[in-house]
């Protein structure tokens, strides 16, 4: 067996700035009431009512979705997930930002990458229980694009009107984070001049009982490093970003990667793909660990996610740091994950407002100081948002204030 190749560190790169972005959860759509729910510390986490026979769980579901309609020109596109994109591209004007880029750079010159963990599979499950008596799918039903993976990312080009390149990331609960990484790639190498980024993932049978086969799911609402942890609360959401060159207040200052391939469900023990993400993202914002002044935790509440975060974080960074996790609040929403923990981590950078831990009691032992409770009020500069998937799919992404990415160069 040949060596292992050392890790090449990656070179900086010039920061792209956050021009709009939004986030429609189980809080409510937009900015306005995220922004309320991370001060009052108020949980958008309900009992299950998810389904003909619910589980026994709480679950962060999205008001509106079922009585929201598609305009006509899309009406082949209607799911539950392409409608609760639909209502993420309204939220805080996201849609017209976007349309004021396609008319700034032209409609091939803007990127589109989604990610998505189930995109329409719930329409799919939803034709396979009307399946007439030869075994086939009614005539409703027989739309191939929208049976796909990719059928999130084709229906949002179609309702932008774009024609640049156009992809779907599926990494697992990663994939709306990896997103902002393949737009700076795009950016960087003059393939194109914008990019809208973002993620949408809704709750349907297989996420509920695939992850209860796990014995993932929570009895209770899920509790991100506590003690008596008992497991995730899954949830809904849609979110979005625009990223182009130039100067702006936030920017996205550094990305990192890794894949520990250690176990499908499993993260490595000692946190060597996250850790390498952490590392790969600090070299690209041109940063250290001291740099950081906020972490946005993936924080799950599942057993082995949240001790091997938690000892990743205590060798790492010094008790000053302030990090939490936000899934409390939103509930566990796979794909979309990356994308709204993003958007929250823009809020505290611009309000100054470090959201708490809710839901959590007593912080398990394997904490160190970094991880906090209750929420706080003060400057921040720098934010870094952790996202980890199954199958070892880790992200790291760096957040800052324009003056923080000149700071951290010099």
């Amino acid at each position: 067996m040949s060596p292992a190749k050392p890790h090449t560190v990656p070179a900086r790169i010039p920061p792209l700035t956050v021009s709009a972005f939004t986030a429609t959860t189980a809080v409510g759509a937009g900015q306005q009431p995220l922004q309320e729910a991370l001060r009052l510390g108020r949980s958008g986490l309900r009992p299950n009512d998810f389904g003909a026979q619910p589980l026994p769980t709480w679950i962060g579901r999205v008001e509106g979705i079922e009585a929201t309609r598609l305009p006509t020109a899309l009406a082949d596109w209607d799911c539950r997930n392409n409608r609760l994109a639909w209502l993420g591209l309204q939220a805080d004007g996201f849609i017209d930002a976007a349309a004021a880029a396609r008319e700034r750079y032209g409609t091939h010159r803007v990127a589109l990458i989604l990610g998505t963990s189930t995109s329409s599979i719930g329409a799919t499950e939803n034709a396979y229980t009307r399946l007439d008596a030869d075994g086939r799918f009614p005539a409703d039903t027989r739309l191939p694009r929208l049976h796909t993976p990719h059928s999130l990312a084709m229906f949002v080009q179609e309702a932008l009107g774009l024609a640049g390149p156009c992809y779907t990331v599926s990494t697992a609960c990663s994939s709306s984070a990896k997103v902002f990484a393949d737009a700076e790639r795009l950016m960087r190498l003059g393939l194109v001049d914008a990019a809208i980024v973002g993620g949408v993932d809704t709750l349907c049978g297989s996420v509920l009982f695939g992850f209860n086969s796990l014995e993932l799911v929570s009895p209770e609402p899920c509790r991100p490093f506590d003690a008596e942890r008992r497991g995730i609360s899954l949830g809904e959401a849609a979110g979005f970003a625009l990223l182009e060159r130039g100067a702006g207040e936030l920017q996205l200052l550094g990305y990192g990667e890794a894949s520990d391939a250690h176990h499908m469900s499993t993260p490595h023990p000692e946190g060597l793909g996250a850790e390498r993400a952490l590392d790969d993202a600090l070299a690209r914002a041109g940063l250290d660990c001291a740099d950081i002044d906020c972490i946005n935790l993936h924080g799950t509440a599942s057993s082995k996610n949240d001790e091997v975060e938690a000892a990743l974080v205590a060798r790492r960074f010094g008790p000053d740091v302030f990090a939490s996790a936000t899934k409390g609040f939103t509930g566990h929403t796979l794909g979309a994950a990356g994308i709204v923990e993003a958007v929250i981590s823009l809020l505290t950078l611009r309000s100054g407002w470090r959201p708490g831990t809710v839901n959590t009691r007593v912080l398990d032992p394997v904490c160190g100081p970094q991880i906090r409770l209750a929420p706080a009020q003060g400057a921040v500069h720098r934010v870094l948002s952790n996202s980890f998937g199954f199958g070892g799919n880790n992200c790291a992404l760096i957040f800052g204030r324009a003056e923080s990415a000149a700071e951290g160069r010099a």
